[in-house]
């Protein structure tokens, strides 16, 4: 494998077991069995648990956002369009990162310093994409404050990994979909929308 081949292969499977034992209970020895590599093979690509941690986290948030950002962008699209773009890409993504999806809530405190200040301004940066969206799409209904409708929105979308099967009957595209309809017209209108499944 080429070195971004096996790196992508270590934060993935390193994922996985954060996801299974928490990162805390997690040592080095536990990865190296999961990833197939030696301690040393490892310590070429990082230079610690905590570096591992930061790595999967900022990779996630990268790309989450670069995507986030590409699907809202779309012109000829209307405001409330581009709100359920976000949405269809945040839930299709972390479809297929569910591990990564839990240690981002589970260890969302677990870094520290300039590592821990980097995660919390690629998140800002989320959620600031996820207002700008909002606000441009109306504010909800009279009283409806912009940021408790974006973490009412996260709040739904995110927790998806404690019970969501990508591989069970609702494929992640009619999830998001779902999703989307009931954020933006509420439960009694997604009852008559029409099932993909």
């Amino acid at each position: 494998m080429t070195y971004d081949e096996r790196l992508d292969h270590l934060l993935a499977k390193a994922a996985i077991v954060f996801a299974d034992k928490g990162f805390h209970s997690t040592t080095m020895r536990d990865l190296s069995r999961a990833t197939g590599m030696s301690l040393a093979g490892m310590y070429y690509y990082v230079r610690n648990k905590d570096d591992l941690l930061f790595r999967i986290q900022e990779r996630c948030f990268t790309d989450v956002l670069a995507g986030a950002r590409d699907a809202a962008e779309e012109p000829a699209v209307s405001a409330e369009e581009r709100v359920s773009r976000f949405i269809r890409h945040h839930v299709e993504f972390f479809a297929r990162h569910m591990a990564e999806m839990k240690v981002l809530s589970h260890e969302a405190d677990s870094l520290a310093g300039e590592r821990q200040a980097t995660i919390d301004e690629l998140k800002r940066q989320y959620v600031e994409l996820l207002l700008t969206l909002l606000e441009a799409a109306g504010d909800g209904g009279e009283g409806v404050d912009p940021r408790v409708a974006a973490y009412a929105l996260f709040g739904m979308m995110n927790w998806m990994y404690t019970w969501y099967d990508p591989a069970g009957p609702v494929a992640p595209d009619d999830l998001a979909s779902q999703f989307a309809t009931i954020y933006l017209r509420g439960v009694g209108a997604a009852r008559h929308e029409p099932s993909r499944v």
